[in-house]
């Protein structure tokens, strides 16, 4: 008997069984899970995006160590959450005032309540089926959700949070048309958790220009996509320019760490607001160290190759798939991408949940599995790879995804 519901705490990490058996992580290194089972498999999950250094980096191992050895919880100021903030803004200027929280949810749903104190409006605006952390208010409109796929003139919302249909350039326009109390519109690079949805050209500069123009803040959440394609803001990479920014995973490599990051004048006009934040763990030591050590190691790594490793996957994939006459394609980036069983990726989420097909995806992890590697069951799943992904593990990858699309042909699981 297991005293944990469903014997695990979060539901997005229960795994199918295979052949009968349900599989446990003894431990992880570098791009490799251990299994209770003795097996060794890639693991393209990584913390769902945080070890983005891999399991278990040295330099982050030590550093965080050595935080608990000194104290994990003071519980007034120390001088280490100063430096890691210090670390944090070099990489995502102009935004240069920090807010440390122990989770991307608590992140999102302390910058929403800074846009609702600093502009004394009461919604935000999200996109219908992004995940925007699990916390009630925001979670509304969540992949999957009867409310994320809605018609013209429908705007499901609720007292706190309004939505968006992503990529839709006029219900940005009709959003502000509809309703004067919009605090903020938050985003993401792209719907992540629908599947890696691309943004778009021009649709998130157009974002940005309508909340502008309207007043509203503007919020990007990079809890996931942070630090993925270059040190900083992939926000700023591509030339948008937020009020505020939650950030988490990759900041931390592995360690429970998130943050909130904004503009002196926003971040400012909050506290002067008096506006409420907390957090027993927030800012804690072991957090803030992993921080550090993570930014000084990031500057030093190699983002084109990261890149071009992805990319290569990706081929891989598509090729493997259709020689079993298969049509698949992927969509994402380079070291971040969901696969679809269509010959072309959805544009929108109508698309998206049109095509999720939930007993492929998890027919998919099973085979791979089956051959040493790890990827998400559900059809809404990512593909992470990282700065440890060597030859080595791109090979057993390689090689699963190639016997994977053999069994899935023997099988019948064609592409309609």
């Amino acid at each position: 008997m297991s005293h944990l519901v469903d014997h695990i705490s979060s539901s997005a990490r229960v795994l199918p069984s295979l052949d009968g058996e349900y599989l446990g992580i003894a431990r992880a290194s570098g791009p490799w899970l251990f299994g209770e089972d003795g097996r060794r498999y890639v693991d393209t999950a990584m913390g769902y995006g945080g070890s983005i250094l891999g399991h278990a980096h040295p330099a982050v191992v030590e550093a965080s160590v050595a935080a608990v050895r000194n104290g994990s919880l003071p519980a007034f100021r120390h001088a280490g959450e100063e430096r890691a903030a210090a670390a944090l803004v070099e990489h995502m200027r102009p935004l240069d005032k920090v807010i440390f929280t122990s989770s991307g949810s608590e992140a999102v749903h302390l910058a929403c309540r800074i846009a609702r104190t600093v502009t004394g409006r009461a919604r935000v605006a999200k996109m219908a089926a992004g995940f925007d952390g699990w916390l009630d208010e925001i979670a509304f409109g969540n992949v999957g959700t009867a409310e994320a796929d809605f018609a013209d003139g429908a705007r499901p919302g609720n007292e706190k949070t309004t939505l968006l249909r992503f990529n839709d350039f006029e219900d940005v326009e009709r959003l502000f048309a509809e309703q004067d109390d919009i605090a903020a519109i938050i985003y993401e690079p792209m719907l992540a958790n629908a599947a890696c949805l691309m943004p778009a050209p021009g649709y998130l500069e157009h974002v940005q220009q309508v909340a502008r123009r309207h007043g509203a803040l503007l919020i990007a959440d990079e809890v996931l996509m942070g630090f993925r394609l270059h040190a900083g803001l992939t926000s700023h990479l591509f030339e948008l320019d937020p009020d505020i920014a939650t950030v988490g995973k990759a900041i931390g490599s592995g360690i429970p760490v998130a943050g909130v990051v904004g503009k002196a004048a926003v971040m400012d006009d909050f506290h002067a607001a008096k506006g409420l934040r907390g957090g027993t763990y927030a800012g804690n030591p072991l957090a803030c160290a992993a921080v550090e050590a993570t930014m000084a190691q990031l500057d030093s790594e190699d983002y084109a190759a990261l890149e071009a490793t992805g990319a290569a996957l990706r081929r891989h994939i598509g090729a493997a798939f259709a020689e079993q006459g298969i049509a698949v394609s992927t969509s994402g980036y380079g070291p971040v991408f969901s696969l679809w069983f269509a010959a072309e990726a959805p544009r929108d989420y109508a698309q998206a949940h049109r095509l999720a097909d939930g007993a492929r995806a998890t027919a998919l992890h099973l085979a791979v599995r089956r051959h040493g590697a790890l990827i998400m069951p559900s059809p809404y799943g990512r593909l992470y790879t990282t700065f440890v992904h060597d030859a080595e593990a791109m090979g057993v990858l390689s090689d699963a995804f190639t016997a994977a699309a053999e069994a899935l042909a023997a099988e019948g699981l064609a592409a309609a």
